[in-house]
C-alpha cells in the first residue's frame, strides 16, 4: 500500500487520501488540535521544545524588526549624506544614536516574540502535565491568553495600540472562518465571504488614513506618520498648505511653500485666494504631469519597504527549498516585490489623483472632499496578491481604527478612559488567546504558509502516524 498523501490548500487539513482514492481515517487523519493525539512526550524532550520554541520565537522578531531598522539605518544614512553639514548638526539624532536604538529596539522585539513563545509552551505543557489530554480543547486559549502580556518587554511605558487592534482584527477574521464551517453560525457568517470585501475595507481604511495624513497627523502612531510622511512624498509646508484650504483657515505657508518650489527649481507665485490646492500639491506641473513624475520617485521609495517583507519569509518559510530550488524561491521573491512596490507607489500616487480631480470637478477644497477623494485609493489594492490582500487591509484598518476614535475623542465625542491603562496588552492577550485556540482546535481556517510558520516555532509534537514505529509498520 502507498504510503497516504494529504490534500486540500489548508496545508494538507482538508482530508487525507491514499494513492488509490481511498480516504484514511485511522491513524494517519491529521490531529484536530495539535497535542490531543500526539505521542507523550518525556521531560527532557519538553524542555528542550520549550527552549527551541523561544529561540525561534526571538529569532523571528529579532529578525523582523532588525531587517525594518536595517533598511532604515541605510535609507537615513543615504539622505543624511545629501544635506548640508549645518543642516545635520539640527537633527536630533546621530547616526550612532539611530543605530544604538536601532539594536534596542531589535533586542526588545525579540525577547517580546522569544518570551511569547516560551511562556505559550512552557503554559500548554504544564496544563497538559497535570490535567491530560482531555484539557486539549481549552488550554491552547489559556495559554495564549497567559502569553500575551509578554508585549511589556517592548517597552513598560510604550503604548502598541495598532498592534493590539490588528491582532485583534487576525483574531476576528479566524473566528469568522470558524463560523462560516459552523452549521450553527454559518448563516450568520456568510456575508464575509464577499469576495471584494478586503478592497472595500482598503478604501475605507484608506479615507481615514489618508485624511489624517492631511489634516489632523496628531492621530497616527508616531512610526506609521513617518511611513506616511516618506512615502506621501509631500514637505510639511505643502500638507499644512492644503490642511488650512480644506479646514476655511487664512494661509500662514504660503511664503515657505514659494520658498520650497523654488529651492527645487520652481518659481512659482501662490494666489492666497485660490479655491483648489493643486498649485499647492504639485507646483506649475499639470496634475497628469505629477502623476508620472510622482509614480515613478514612489516606485524608487518602496523598494526598502518590500525587500524585507519579502526577503525575511523566504529564509523562514522556504528555508529547505529554497536550497533545493534557489533560482524559483529567488524569483518569485523578486517578482512579488515589484508587484508589491508597484502596489503602494500606485498607492500613494493616486491618493494625489482622485483628491486632484475631485476638486476640479467641484471648484472647491473642504473636509469632506479629502475624504471622498481619499476612498478610492484603496483600488490599488487590487493589484495585490488576492493572498495578501486581506493582510494589508486589516492591517490599515486597524491604524484607520485607531486614527478614528483618537479623532473623536480630541472633539470630545468619546471620553478618554483612563480606568485601563494598558488597553493594548488587555486586547492583545484577549486576540492571542483566540489565535492560538483556532490553532490548536481549527487549524484548516489557516493558511499553510501561516501553520508552517507557527508549528516551525512552537515545535508541535508529531501524531503516532509518524513515529518510527508506525512508519515501520
Amino acid at each position: 500500500m502507498s504510503p497516504p498523501r494529504f490534500s486540500g490548500e489548508n496545508g494538507g487539513l482538508d482530508h487525507v487520501t491514499s494513492d488509490n482514492g481511498t480516504e484514511c481515517t485511522t491513524c494517519c487523519r491529521p490531529p484536530s488540535s495539535f497535542n490531543l493525539n500526539s505521542i507523550p512526550l518525556k521531560d527532557s524532550e519538553k524542555l528542550w521544545r520549550i527552549i527551541t520554541a523561544s529561540a525561534k520565537g526571538f529569532s523571528i522578531g529579532a529578525g523582523l524588526k532588525g531587517g525594518l531598522a536595517l533598511f532604515s539605518i541605510l535609507a537615513r544614512i543615504r539622505r543624511r549624506s545629501r544635506l548640508s553639514s549645518s543642516t545635520r548638526k539640527v537633527e536630533a539624532f546621530t547616526n550612532n544614536e539611530a543605530i544604538s536604538m536601532a539594536i534596542k529596539e531589535t533586542l526588545r522585539y525579540g525577547l517580546f516574540l522569544g518570551t511569547f513563545a516560551g511562556t505559550f509552551v512552557s503554559v500548554d505543557e504544564v496544563i497538559a502535565t497535570i490535567f491530560g489530554h482531555w484539557s486539549a480543547k481549552w488550554r491552547a486559549l489559556f495559554a495564549g491568553l497567559i502569553a500575551g502580556p509578554s508585549m511589556l518587554l517592548t517597552g513598560a511605558d510604550t503604548q502598541h495600540t495598532s498592534l493590539a487592534i490588528y491582532i485583534l482584527m487576525r483574531a476576528a477574521v479566524l473566528a469568522s472562518r470558524c463560523g462560516i464551517k459552523s452549521k450553527r453560525f454559518g448563516h450568520i457568517c456568510k456575508p464575509l465571504t464577499w469576495k471584494h470585501g478586503d478592497i472595500f475595507l482598503m478604501c475605507l481604511s484608506s479615507s481615514q488614513i489618508l485624511s489624517a495624513y492631511i489634516l489632523k497627523q496628531e492621530s497616527l502612531p508616531p512610526s506609521y506618520k513617518s511611513f506616511l510622511n516618506k512615502h506621501g512624498g509631500k514637505d510639511a509646508v505643502i500638507l499644512q498648505g492644503v490642511k488650512e484650504i480644506a479646514n476655511g483657515l487664512p494661509f500662514t505657508k504660503l511664503e515657505a511653500i514659494e520658498r520650497y518650489y523654488k529651492a527645487i527649481g520652481y518659481d512659482i507665485k501662490l494666489d492666497p485666494e485660490m479655491k483648489v490646492p493643486c498649485s499647492i500639491i504639485h507646483g506649475n506641473q499639470s496634475c497628469s504631469g505629477h502623476f508620472a513624475s510622482f509614480l515613478i520617485q514612489a516606485y524608487k521609495r518602496a523598494l526598502p519597504v518590500y525587500l524585507p517583507v519579502y526577503l525575511i519569509p523566504a529564509l523562514i518559510v522556504h528555508r529547505q527549498d529554497l536550497l533545493k530550488r534557489p533560482y524559483t524561491i529567488l524569483g518569485k521573491g523578486i517578482l512579488g516585490t515589484a508587484r508589491s512596490r508597484l502596489f503602494l507607489s500606485i498607492y500613494c500616487t493616486s491618493a494625489w489623483m482622485w483628491t486632484c480631480i475631485l476638486f476640479r470637478i467641484f471648484k472647491r477644497c473642504n473636509i469632506p472632499m479629502v475624504a471622498m477623494g481619499t476612498f478610492p485609493t484603496g483600488l490599488a489594492l487590487g493589484i495585490e496578491k488576492k493572498s495578501r490582500r486581506l493582510e494589508i487591509s486589516l492591517y490599515c484598518l486597524a491604524r484607520a481604527i485607531e486614527s478614528f476614535f483618537t479623532c473623536l475623542a480630541d472633539v470630545g465625542y468619546l471620553p478618554r478612559s483612563r480606568k485601563v491603562k494598558r488597553a493594548d496588552v488587555v486586547v492583545f492577550s484577549l486576540s492571542t488567546a483566540i489565535i492560538m485556540h483556532c490553532y490548536a482546535q481549527e487549524r484548516e481556517v489557516f493558511r499553510s504558509k501561516y501553520l508552517n510558520v507557527l508549528d516551525w516555532v512552537f515545535g508541535v509534537p508529531p501524531p503516532p502516524c509518524e513515529t518510527p514505529p508506525c512508519k515501520n509498520s
